[in-house]
């Protein structure tokens, strides 16, 4: 089993273990963009909108306060403890996701015939983000934009697939 997971992740360059260490370093960083990406998006629109840092602390309150005060006719107050809270989690989720990423790449170079499934499996998981907001997240649907959180969703998809078409140019996906 060893054997099979070493050849995934060597390229010839390196180690397997240092290859390996490339490939998450590559998803850390394509995730960190895409969470710095849909950050500056909703910092635009709610300073647009004449309350900045307000998506956060809807997200953070949601999160971490169970959505206490989403529901009352006031919005709630921005919190610098719940942006902060909430910009955590928001990079944590998005570096995570930049790491399964680059693994499913890494995977895709050396068998082609993978990368149709890394982007199928792209393509349902943007709708699942979708589907799982519109049932799970109701009261932070109410207080915000879906269609913006929508938007800023698919910009950061843009985001990491750039850095990672940069990042594979040769990569080669067959059906």
């Amino acid at each position: 089993m060893t054997g099979q997971s070493e050849s995934l992740t060597h390229t010839g360059v390196g180690t397997p273990t240092q290859d390996l260490t490339k490939v998450y370093q590559e998803g850390i960083v394509a995730g960190m963009l895409a969470a710095a990406t849909v950050a500056v998006w909703l910092l635009i629109l709610d300073s647009i909108n004449g309350h900045p840092l307000f998506t956060p602390t809807v997200i953070g309150t949601a999160l971490f306060r169970g959505g206490q005060g989403l529901d009352s006719s006031q919005p709630p107050a921005v919190s610098f403890e719940m942006v902060l809270a909430a910009t955590w989690v928001h990079f944590l989720v998005f570096v995570t996701i930049g790491g399964a990423a680059s693994r499913l790449l890494a995977v895709a170079d050396q068998r082609p015939n993978v990368g149709f499934g890394v982007i199928l499996l792209f393509v349902i998981f943007e709708f699942g983000f979708l589907v799982a907001a519109m049932a799970v997240a109701q009261p932070v649907l109410h207080a915000l934009a879906w269609p913006a959180i929508l938007v800023g969703n698919l910009l950061a998809a843009v985001v990491m697939a750039l850095y990672f078409w940069r990042r594979h140019p040769h990569l080669r996906i067959e059906p």
